[in-house]
């Protein structure tokens, strides 16, 4: 990224929170305490939200590359009517999902979504973006949480660090933090941090930290097969939902291959491995620096300078290894894929999914497997294979409105209301079934069913198709 653009996106992430700031406030605004201080928020259309929420302090500095640490105190009432910005990276111009702010190193935010005047102890969905752990935020606004809300839940979304800042090692970092096991995995250690940050403070919203659900798509449901198999995450959530996660598997990738990205990335930038300075000098580099034109479009072009995260056997292990092993948290479990994911009929997405449906099924672990086969009207072709990678998110939101605006027809709406109501059913009781759904049975049922969420955007539940397996 060119100097003069990440002045221009730092400058407008600034600005954003001082306009943010200066807004004049309706006095009845809702307002929340929480664990580090007051929060005025905002109700509209029968929905309370609350945004910009510190849940862990600014990762810059001396603290990047650091695990995160816990956000100040503030005085007086803090103004939660905007998003903080995401995470610092290089956006793209075909990302399916654009942010809606200006990235930016400071960004451990948090957002919270509820039912205007609802009874307390509701369960509580967390939203973990994907993106390749190279783009994504919790900006984008079909990530938005107010239609769910509306159905009796509360949704919780927050940024993690991607790209060199989620994922980074070198010998100096790990000489440094070795004793304190905190290294490479910083956007899963964000990820953590906001979990037990709901734990802590979820009960001030209304919420029921005893009933949280943890779902993520692509890197997001990756992050979820980390987290149900982190040894770090005892009592956080009690149910979980993959999107187009994959099998689950590492790659083989460790903290030492984390530190020989580093390393090479070190390198490029003329700093030496035995060079004594070298991690003050790699934290002295600029945002954009670090970046170096790192995203989705880019990754194949990073050569040996990015790992991605790793099975650093702390914070993170390999999760198909203890999916296998039995080391992992027993919650109930909806997972799936769309129907023209990454690979096609037999890739990876779509085998992956059905190969841990069936692994988790072998342990006893209840089990709601899908396909998603929509695709809204407005794109459809005669030439449509079937619902891309990450199509299913606004019908899974219920935001297709916000996703396809003036196009949207009655039948997207319905993709909505019946994909949505699954997933509101599951985050209630751990029991996707529902008043007016057609039943979807366990995977471990007769069959192994599969339900599929269908092109006329309805559902149907058939035996799972065979297809390749994954190990």
């Amino acid at each position: 990224m060119p100097p003069i653009v990440h002045a221009l996106l730092a400058g407008a992430s600034a600005l954003l929170l001082t306009a943010a700031a200066d807004v004049p406030v309706p006095a009845a605004a809702p307002v929340v305490k929480i664990a580090s201080g007051s929060l005025r928020g905002q109700s509209r259309d029968g929905v309370t939200a609350f945004k910009g929420i510190p849940f862990a302090a600014p990762p810059v500095g001396p603290l990047r590359w650091r695990a995160p640490q816990p956000a100040a105190r503030w005085a007086g009432v803090r103004d939660a009517r905007a998003y903080g910005p995401d995470c610092m990276q290089l956006p793209f111009p075909s990302d399916a999902a654009p942010l809606g702010t200006a990235p930016a190193e400071d960004c451990l935010y948090a957002n919270v979504w509820r039912p205007a005047g609802a009874a307390r102890k509701l369960p509580v969905m967390v939203w973990i973006y994907g993106g390749g752990f190279v783009n994504g935020g919790a900006s984008p606004p079909t990530y938005a949480g107010a239609a769910l809300a509306k159905q009796g839940i509360m949704v919780v979304s927050f940024n993690y660090r991607i790209g060199r800042f989620g994922a980074f090692g070198h010998p100096q970092l790990t000489a440094a933090d070795a004793d304190r096991g905190q290294l490479a995995n910083y956007g899963y250690m964000d990820q953590i941090a906001a979990l037990r940050w709901v734990q802590g403070n979820i009960a001030a919203f209304g919420g029921d930290p005893a009933n949280v659900t943890i779902i993520g798509e692509s890197a997001g449901g990756m992050s979820v097969h980390a987290l149900v198999t982190s040894p770090l995450t005892k009592g956080l959530f009690q149910r979980a939902v993959v999107q187009s996660g994959g099998n689950a598997a590492s790659g083989g990738k460790t903290l030492a291959t984390a530190e020989a990205a580093g390393v090479a990335f070190a390198q490029a930038r003329g700093i030496q491995p035995d060079d004594p300075q070298a991690l003050a000098k790699l934290r002295a580099l600029t945002g954009a620096q670090v970046v170096d034109g790192l995203n989705l479009a880019s990754m194949g072009q990073a050569g040996g300078s990015y790992s991605g995260p790793v099975a650093d056997g702390r914070i993170a292990v390999d999760a198909r290894a203890a999916y296998e092993a039995d080391r992992f948290a027993h919650v109930p479990v909806m997972i799936g894929a769309t129907s023209d994911d990454i690979g096609g009929a037999d890739g990876y997405m779509i085998t992956g999914a059905r190969d841990v449906a069936d692994l988790l099924v072998r342990k006893n672990v209840p089990v709601f497997y899908y396909r998603f086969d929509y695709v809204a009207g407005s794109v459809r072709t005669p030439a449509t294979k079937g619902a891309s990678h990450a199509s299913d998110i606004p019908f899974f939101f219920d935001t297709a409105a916000i996703k396809y605006g003036a196009q949207t027809t009655a039948a997207d709406l319905a993709a909505g209301r019946t994909a949505s109501g699954y997933l509101v059913n599951f985050v209630k009781t751990g029991n996707a079934n529902g008043a007016g759904l057609p039943t979807w049975a366990d995977h471990a049922s007769a069959g192994h069913p599969m339900l599929t969420l269908t092109a006329a955007g309805g559902a149907s539940l058939a035996p799972a198709p065979a297809i390749a397996t994954t190990k």
